[in-house]
């Protein structure tokens, strides 16, 4: 089983990043910053977690206002460092977790919090300016693995103090169900006191930000009952991302014993660190099967569905590629280059030799089994003179004429094509072209 070994928080601030990358460990402005740290990376070497659940906030780097959503779970194999707009820190990138991130994503599913999921995007200083600082390094890369849990905390309304509480005693209750060893530790990123923007930008409030401190470990029901516009009076409008540490302490125990706390105010931001140990015995092993049993109900019996293949969080990570490559075909310009050159647009999309098998062919049901989500199956469908009753009738294994025989409008053929599809010669669709000799 899964142990949650800890929690750990940590300013996310530019400056951090700033003060490793250009080495300024000997400058007496800066050193406090390596100070403050440098306690969390002796924990991370003596107690080895295997995962950190990363709470942080993107700085609209990744993320963008078009789709802006509340809690964002990364569920990828590999992330990178985000170019903020003056070229990405010279940091490796840091694997995933999927298998772990998709079992905390159908906890919480299943515990009623509607999760957005998010994979192959670059994490930007939020993430990586703290992880830099606090996490060891070999020459294989990170000596851990992440999955990153992105807070929308910049466009109002956000959640609720309060809301990042409860997520945090749902990440527990995942956490401690997961049935395979792993040694995890949740950090909390962000803060404390600061604002960036308005006449008010530079406003810092120590007093509240040591009174955080203590209320964070002795009191967070005190802190998850207080209002966003408490958190900015007190600490800056930008200051009230310190929700996130709910999450974090809401993972943690209600008792917990804090290892280390240190405070830095250099500039804008206040810097904080700290670490919390859990003060509590694991769950007993029934607790652990009842959560199991909740996690799956709501598929459960599916299995037993022929022809039938829920597209769950493993299979969109596996299908990824692929789906990816095909989602292109709703953009002109892809279109056309796809369908003037296939093989050329295969290698630029880096295609395994089986996926590109299984575009060539049009093997719908192959590719419904190899991990494509229908409506991928669908643009190639209409960008190809494919109907969707052509489709359909490939993926049962049928003709099209005794599919149609199915169906009460046997005559009725359509796809999602539109305007730019030119003439649809639907009879002359093959089901599936032949494999090469």
């Amino acid at each position: 089983m899964a142990t949650l070994i800890g929690g750990i928080a940590a300013s996310h601030t530019p400056t951090i990043g700033f003060a490793l990358d250009r080495d300024k460990r000997a400058d007496p402005v800066w050193a406090p910053i390596f100070e403050a740290f440098a306690p969390l990376r002796a924990w991370m070497e003596t107690h080895r977690p295997d995962v950190l659940l990363f709470v942080y906030n993107d700085h609209v780097t990744s993320f963008f206002f078009d789709h802006y959503s509340a809690f964002t779970l990364g569920i990828g194999t590999q992330w990178a460092v985000a170019d903020e707009g003056g070229g990405a820190r010279a940091l490796p990138p840091i694997a995933g977790d999927a298998a772990f991130a998709e079992h905390l994503g159908q906890c919480l599913m299943a515990d009623e919090f509607d999760m957005a999921f998010f994979q192959d995007k670059p994490l930007d200083h939020g993430c990586f300016s703290p992880l830099s600082m606090m996490c060891p390094r070999n020459d294989d890369g990170w000596a851990v693995r992440l999955v990153p849990l992105q807070v929308g905390v910049l466009q109002f309304p956000i959640p609720t103090a309060r809301r990042c509480f409860r997520l945090g005693q749902a990440l527990r209750r995942a956490i401690e169900s997961y049935p395979q060893d792993l040694r995890v530790a949740v950090v909390a990123t962000g803060g404390l006191s600061h604002q960036v923007h308005g006449e008010r930008a530079g406003f810092n409030n120590p007093a509240w930000d040591a009174r955080f401190l203590d209320l964070i470990e002795q009191d967070p029901e005190h802190l998850a009952q207080m209002t966003h516009a408490e958190y900015a009076a007190l600490g800056g409008m930008e200051g009230a991302e310190v929700i996130m540490w709910l999450i974090m302490r809401g993972a943690l125990s209600a008792q917990v014993r804090c290892t280390h706390r240190s405070y830095y105010l250099p500039s804008m931001t206040g810097i904080a660190t700290a670490i919390y140990e859990n003060q509590s015995a694991p769950p007993p092993a029934r607790e652990a099967q009842r959560r199991a049993e909740q996690r799956q109900a709501q598929l459960h019996g599916a299995e037993a569905l022929a022809g039938s293949y829920p597209f769950t969080l493993g299979r969109s990570v596996r299908g990824l590629r692929l789906n990816r490559f095909l989602h292109q075909l709703v953009a002109p310009d892809f279109r056309a280059r796809f369908l003037a050159d296939e093989e050329a647009e295969f290698e630029r999309g880096g295609l395994s030799a089986t996926e590109r098998d299984l575009v060539r062919r049009r093997d719908w049901r192959g590719l419904i089994h190899h991990g494509a989500i229908f409506f991928m199956l669908e643009k190639l469908g209409a960008a190809t003179g494919v109907s969707n009753l052509h489709i359909y009738a490939a993926m049962r294994g049928e003709s099209l004429e005794a599919f149609q025989q199915t169906r009460n409008a046997p005559g009725a053929l359509y796809s999602v094509a539109g305007q730019a599809a030119g003439t649809l010669n639907w009879d002359a669709a093959p089901a599936v072209k032949p494999a090469a000799d």
